[in-house]
Formats: C-alpha cells, structure tokens, sequence
C-alpha cells in the first residue's frame, strides 16, 4: 500500500493514491467551485494534492484489541473560510474531513474522504456527520501532509508529555481565538481534567491541571486533541528495535531518521514452501501443488478415489487426506487470514489460502470458509450503506466461528 500510494502520489495522481490506501472520495471539486467559489476549489485540491493517505491511515485513531479503526468518526483534516456570499453552517467554514463507517457497516477498513460545511453530509446515513473535537487533524497536519511531513520530528521529541501539551495547548488556543488559557485534557477512560497553560519560573510553558472534570459535563471548553496526548508510534517502535528506519513509511523516516544511509524496503513477503510433509502409514508423506490444487503427491490417483469413497461412507481417510482437510476447514494460517480481512487486505488473504490450497481448489465447508463469506457479506452491507440504501443497522447473517483474540496483535499500536 505504501508503495503503490506513494507512487501514485509523487507522479500527481492524488486520487490514485487515495484509491490504493483503501479511500473513498466524496469530493465533487466541481460542484465546490459553483458553491462556494474557485478559490476555495483551488485550496481544497492543493490539499488533496498534497494528502498522504497511507499515512493518514497509519495515524488514524484505532481501538483495542485488534488496532481496528475507530468506526463512526468524522475527522476534520482542514478549515477553509467560507466566502462571503455563501454562508454555512459549519462556524463560517468548510471542513476537509475524514470518516470511517459505523461498526455494523465496516468492511476493509476503509476511509472516506469529504467535504463538511454544517449543512451536506457524506453518502449514507453517517451516524456523527460533525467533526469529532477529541479527534481532529487540522492541527496535525504533518500527520498527513506530505508538505508538512518534516514537523514528525520536532512535535513528537519533546522531553516529556508535560512539555509537549503545554506546545499544543498553545497551538490549539490560537487557532481557537481563545482569550483565556484554560481547556480539556483527556488523561485516559471517561478523566477528563481543565487544564491551565501557564509559565514556570523561567518563562517556559507549562501545563497545570485546574479542575476535574469527571462527569464530562464541561463542553465550552476547546479540546487537547488526542493525538497531542499519545506518543508518536513510528518513534516509539524505532526505540524498541520493532521496526527499522527502512521499514517506515517514507515520509516519516525522513523526518525522524534523516540521517539515515539510503537503502530499499525490508519488507518481505511471506514464502511459500510448495511441499509439505506428513507422517503417513509410517512413512514420510508429500503434499502438495498439482493443476492448482493441493494433492496428496505419494498416492496413486485411484487410491486416492477409494479413500474418497471410504471417506463418503463415513470412514477414517488417509492422513494424508486428514492433512488436505484440515487445510481446507480449519488451516494453521486462519488466524492470519482473519487478521487481513479484518484490516482490509482482501487480495493478501486470498494470496495466502492460494498459496495454502491452491487457484483451482474449491474450498469446504468450515471456519476458512464461514470467514471469506462472511467477508464478502460485510463489503455488500458496506456498499449498501455508501449508496445510502441502509437506514437501519441490517440484521446480521450467521456469524462464524468465536475467533481467537490476541491482547497485542502484530497490526495493533496502542494509544
């Protein structure tokens, strides 16, 4: 994904590049230029331009334990003064906004990207068309600004969260127009406290908790965004040895390994052994690829019929033919399988179970295959719910099997 985005991105095609991060796009710059003018057009599509959407999607704010989007936000990314002829009722702007589906509606983990002026809303019955004040990017920019990339560094390297508040705070209280120096802060579950942004005794910012605020019932007051309040993931995996500066997106290695040697991606793709082996009638048994299918490689083809036929008179098969089963149903790999259809890399899980069973098996009945239809069952609701043809949460089909929840999937960055 990060490739083909940024390919796309730096050869101009921004909509390419949303379109291989996984975006849909509601944005008519056509329609925007007869409503509120071309310069408003012209800004929005500098925007646009400029938008880094994977690495938006890296940044976006997800929910435990899986590291899942967060559904059923709408995110502000930029505010544009509406002109003066054309009024909204947004505050006087049009916002850039990002929105993930309600959970009933998610499939693939895709992003919308669209226009918001307090009055038109997304495709579909979006359940918070407004932007979300907890979780806005306006203000973050070099979180998916190709053009402001370079900030990662400088705004994640404060020396402690105290320092790095205070910053933001004043950040967020000019771009408010705010007189006074008092707004929330979310310190974890359903804590919020008023915080005050004062001066130590050598004049340096610093943030000093006025208030609490537990039952969440102070609202006039502007909100520390929450990707102010959580250390930058990138940095903090380059400090566990996690990942390398050459397994960043690019972008952000830039910003904050800039010294780094030039060298290509790291990532690899997983590798395939065609051949397995099993312990068969005392022997050492193959399995493995033949016209496309995943075959018992030391049985004749008529022994393998009369196990079949044994197999349909409700008789003990071959190991062998346990084995190919066993991959067919419920194979070692379902859990990755799971885990790319859950964060939307369809064509990854159907590259592994060709790779697993091969392009011309015909899959059985069993958790491998309740997960794929019940895959392909969430992208229908999904574009059922982007053309506006679900009002309601649907009723939901048979779910498969109780899936195995890991507490730190490999996919997951905690916030």
């Amino acid at each position: 994904m990060i490739e083909t985005a940024t390919a796309r991105r730096t050869a101009g095609d921004w909509a390419g590049a949303c379109a291989a991060a996984g975006f849909d796009v509601d944005i008519d710059l056509r329609r925007l230029a007869r409503t509120h003018g071309r310069e408003l057009a012209h800004r929005v599509r500098a925007d646009l331009r400029n938008l880094a959407p994977d690495l938006l999607r890296w940044h976006m704010p997800r929910v435990a334990p899986d590291g899942l989007l967060r559904p059923g936000l709408t995110i502000a990314l930029a505010g544009y003064p509406a002109a003066s002829g054309n009024p909204s009722g947004g505050n006087g702007f049009v916002h850039l906004v990002a929105r993930t589906a309600p959970a009933w509606a998610e499939s693939g983990q895709r992003i919308t990207l669209a226009l918001w002026d307090g009055a038109r809303t997304a495709n579909g019955p979006h359940p918070h068309p407004r932007p979300d004040r907890r979780y806005r990017l306006d203000l973050h920019r070099h979180l998916w600004d190709a053009r402001r990339a370079d900030e990662l560094g400088p705004r994640s390297d404060a020396d402690g969260p105290a320092e790095r508040w205070a910053a933001e705070a004043r950040i967020l209280l000019d771009a408010e127009g705010r007189q006074a120096d008092t707004f929330l802060l979310r310190l974890g579950a359903r804590r919020r406290v008023v915080a005050e942004l004062t001066e130590d005794d050598d004049g340096a910012p610093l943030v000093r908790r006025a208030a609490v605020d537990p039952a969440g019932g102070i609202t006039a007051l502007p909100v520390l965004p929450d990707a102010a309040t959580w250390a930058l993931p990138d940095r903090e995996l380059l400090r566990a040895g996690v990942l390398s500066a050459d397994q960043l997106h690019p972008l952000v290695a830039a910003a904050l390994v800039p010294d780094r040697p030039a060298g290509e991606s790291r990532w690899a793709g997983a590798s395939s052994d065609r051949e397995r082996w099993v312990r068969c009638r005392g022997e050492q048994h193959r399995i493995g690829m033949v016209d496309g299918m995943l075959t018992a490689l030391d049985h004749d083809p008529d022994e393998i019929r009369r196990e079949e036929l044994l197999v349909a008179l409700t008789g003990t098969p071959l190991p062998c033919l346990r084995a190919i089963d066993q991959a067919h149903r419920n194979p070692d790999c379902l859990t990755g399988v799971r885990e790319r259809l859950d964060h939307g890399d369809t064509a990854g899980a159907l590259a592994v179970v060709e790779g697993l069973l091969g392009p011309e098996a015909v899959l059985r009945a069993g958790a491998l295959r309740d997960e794929l239809e019940a895959s392909a069952h969430r992208r229908v609701t999904y574009g059922l719910y982007r053309a506006g043809l679900t009002r309601l949460e649907p009723c939901a089909p048979a779910q498969p099997r109780p899936r195995d929840r890991r507490a730190h999937p490999r996919h997951a960055t905690t916030r």
